[in-house]
């Protein structure tokens, strides 16, 4: 989320870092293969560039529909060619950007044939598998990267000390990243610190960890904006 242009003084923080997965067999084999698909699903925009991060792929094909969670991974699938017209994704007016909601959208297409379901290692609830599988579709699961704690560099180490120092509020799109947070501070105390959080899943992890307050915004830019600007924080 561009912050900064704004005007909101905002500093990133990388909690999470991709890397290729382990074991790639299935990414090729889908690669290759994924035009036999009804459907395909990506659960993010990294998803999408991860899969199609080869330069012989081009995403055209007849009846396959492209399934995006929300419109950062829409716009992802447009920036490597497919176009709107074969994209299904929830209003930008929904609640939230989530499995839930992009059922509501593709449950009328869902019949007997292959669901292809783009993830990343350990990530990617089975909730919308699970209703395309009792609906009659064959669900495959594709992992396409695998995301990690980075390895904190000098100038990460330096943005970190200052967020800790300065009372920023934190800014989570992310479970996973609060995970990997536990893990590279273990020690830290986060009651005096405010998250704001662009899902309730992701709120409950917050609490989890120990942030003092939690706030829940969409997960758009002007929302998180709106967040901000109505708790009295500084832009």
């Amino acid at each position: 989320m561009d912050l900064a242009a704004l005007g909101v003084h905002a500093v990133a923080l990388p909690l999470i870092e991709t890397v290729p997965p382990v074991d790639d067999h299935g990414l090729r084999h889908w690669r290759t293969h994924w035009p036999h698909a009804h459907a395909l699903m990506f659960v993010s925009g990294t998803a999408v560039r991860a899969f199609f991060d080869a330069p012989a792929i081009t995403p055209v094909a007849a009846h396959t529909r492209f399934w995006a969670p929300g419109p950062g991974t829409a716009q992802a699938l447009t920036a490597v060619g497919v176009s709107n017209a074969d994209i299904d994704t929830p209003a930008l007016a929904a609640e939230q950007f989530d499995s839930e909601a992009l059922w509501a959208v593709v449950h009328t297409q869902v019949q007997p044939g292959h669901v292809l379901v783009v993830v990343g290692a350990d990530e990617g609830r089975d909730w919308l598998a699970q209703r395309c599988e009792a609906a009659g579709a064959t669900v495959h699961r594709c992992v396409a990267y695998t995301r990690q704690a980075p390895q904190p560099t000098p100038d990460w180490q330096q943005r970190w000390a200052q967020a800790r120092q300065t009372g920023c509020v934190w800014l989570f799109s992310s479970a996973q990243a609060l995970r990997h947070l536990q893990i590279m501070s273990p020690d830290s105390d986060w009651s005096a610190i405010t998250a704001v959080v662009t899902h309730p899943r992701i709120a409950d992890a917050a609490h989890a960890l120990g942030f003092g307050r939690v706030w829940v915004s969409r997960p758009t830019l002007a929302d998180v904006l709106k967040t901000l600007e109505s708790k009295q924080y500084d832009r």
